[in-house]
């Protein structure tokens, strides 16, 4: 199932893709007397399993019935596809090719960093670029959204905790990044994190660690690499994190970016991104993500 947030009268409003079309899911549900309930995406992610299982029912039985209300897609305001995560947790230097093209060693633990709710942006949304940096990278990624609390997890039980998947775009301003060694301020700028545009259960991916990833940057390839050149894979990240701190129903784990980036090419060839740009970031299975630049 591909859930997904909308703006709606002020306030985020929970939506479902299917083949017929993008499901005004809170209208939906009134259609149906069921009005009570999965008012938006964290609803759903708080409920578990048992909340996935009853929207999918809901969501067939309306249209079945016919009562399903549909959105034009063209006139969709979106918000990212985890809305309100306790956490958003990041994973540096996690491709092999990526570090070969910083010239990094590979990492012998998880390398983690933070971001904040602040840097959450949805779909077709602006980024404004902060007036403080020259050096405004992509970084396409996986993101795991965890489904159950998780605490000392095993590896083999890992992505049991997890609800599902989505398309991140770790946006990093190279020069705030570098300029100390704590990797934050360049990380988590307002708008530093578009998510989405669909939050897609594990059920429909089969496996998380064979999923090919791309950035465009102006309809230009910029990224095409694959998840299984990850050095820690999706249930390793998970149960390693477990040991450490809770994962709560909603946290939001960003596995790494692959090469591609403007910081691995050579100084002759780096252009960083500028206001005007638009940059598409794609995760298989999980649709693209697409944002727009643009000055302070």
């Amino acid at each position: 199932m591909k859930l997904f947030t909308f703006k709606k009268d002020g306030h985020d409003a929970l939506g479902i893709y299917t083949d017929a079309g993008h499901i005004d899911m809170e209208t939906t549900l009134e259609n149906m007397s069921n009005h009570a309930i999965f008012k938006n995406v964290m609803d759903v992610i708080r409920g578990g399993e048992q909340a996935r299982i009853a929207l999918q029912s809901y969501v067939n039985s309306a249209l079945e019935s016919e009562k399903a209300v549909f959105l034009n897609e063209d006139e969709i305001e979106w918000g990212p596809s985890v809305t309100h995560p306790r956490k958003i947790l990041c994973v540096g230097l996690n491709y092999r090719k990526h570090a070969d093209e910083t010239k990094a060693s590979y990492p012998e633990v998880p390398i983690l960093f933070n971001k904040f709710d602040n840097a959450l942006t949805g779909h077709k949304q602006k980024v404004v670029i902060p007036k403080e940096t020259e050096r405004l990278d992509y970084e396409v990624e996986l993101a795991i959204i965890i489904g159950k609390r998780a605490k000392y997890v095993d590896k083999e039980e890992a992505l049991d905790y997890v609800l599902g998947y989505s398309t991140a775009n770790d946006l990093s301003a190279r020069d705030l990044q570098k300029r100390t060694p704590q990797w934050l301020l360049g990380k988590t700028c307002d708008g530093f994190n578009p998510l989405g545009p669909y939050l897609v259960t594990k059920d429909e991916i089969h496996n998380p660690d064979q999923l090919t990833l791309k950035t465009y940057v102006n309809s230009e390839l910029r990224q095409n690499s694959n998840t299984e050149d990850m050095i820690f894979d999706c249930a390793h990240i998970v149960s390693y994190i477990s040991q450490y701190m809770t994962l709560e129903p909603g946290d939001v784990i960003l596995t790494g970016t692959p090469e591609g980036v403007v910081i691995g090419m050579p100084k002759e060839k780096r252009v960083y991104l500028q206001a005007g740009d638009e940059v598409t970031v794609e995760v298989e299975k999980l649709g693209k993500l697409t944002n727009y630049f643009v000055s302070c």
